[in-house]
């Protein structure tokens, strides 16, 4: 049984009878997408962990894409009827737009087990553990026979419009040149099933021999890393023509680690 943002109102801290548990099923699964408090908020989702596993995709409570202005987003390329309802529940509905395109991608949507989305931002609950992430949606249950808690909270992030999923890659970048410098390091992968755009890995201050990690979320599930590509700039020109290279960039996969 998949609940897609169950609703909050008239439901939150009500019996198990009356409100979907995972007793009603041999396994339910839970996509939160509008759990923000509905008094001020106007959240129509229920906010806690209620089925086997439960997953809070970008924390739950704000999706991408959902604060765009409302002009562009009643005007929508899905027509002035789909932008309308967007306009008014656009979080709440962006669960079953999630669920539509998990059962495309298999392999799209890992939720990463983690105690918040704080912590699954800064990298605390990367890469998924030995027994594998399961994939919100449509492919949920085939983790069922992985559960060993009673309430599993899974956090990822997803795209600001279709196609949602995004693959999540641990990235570190040793720098090496002679000189520090101020500018910004980008980093795209290839690989054998598609590539990335350029993700920022830092700006700043550069110092040569200093290594650099970020947690990038791709458009992309680039399969076998094959290349990367590595570009730094500087912020402004610097007469002297600094040369800044890398002498080694780590590609961690989130999903077999």
């Amino acid at each position: 049984l998949s609940g897609l943002d169950p609703a909050q109102p008239y439901f939150q801290g009500t019996p198990i009878e009356v409100r979907l548990d995972k007793s009603d099923a041999d396994f339910v699964d839970v996509i939160h997408t509008d759990s923000a408090p509905t008094i001020p908020n106007l959240g129509f989702g229920i906010t806690p962990a209620i089925g086997h596993i439960d997953f809070y995709p970008n924390g739950g409570k704000q999706m991408p894409g959902c604060g765009k202005n409302p002009v562009s987003q009643i005007v929508d390329l899905d027509g002035i009827w789909e932008g309308t309802r967007d306009f008014v529940a656009c979080n709440h509905l962006r669960s079953y737009k999630y669920y539509s395109d998990s059962i495309i991608y298999p392999d799209g949507f890992l939720g990463y087990p983690c105690a918040s989305y704080d912590l699954f931002q800064s990298g605390n609950c990367f890469p998924c553990p030995e027994e594998g992430c399961p994939n919100m949606g449509h492919y949920a249950d085939k983790f069922k026979d992985k559960i060993d808690t009673d309430f599993l909270k899974l956090y990822l992030n997803t795209g600001e419009a279709r196609d949602f999923p995004l693959w999540r890659y641990k990235v570190t970048v040793t720098l090496s040149g002679r000189s520090k410098v101020k500018g910004y390091v980008n980093v795209a992968l290839y690989g054998s099933d598609g590539n990335t755009k350029q993700f920022q890995i830092t700006k700043g201050t550069l110092k040569p021999d200093n290594t650099y990690t970020a947690y990038i979320d791709a458009e992309v599930n680039v399969g076998r890393v094959t290349k990367v590509k590595f570009l730094w700039n500087n912020n402004w020109i610097n007469p002297t023509f600094p040369k800044l290279g890398a002498a080694t960039i780590t590609v961690e996969v989130g999903q077999n680690r």
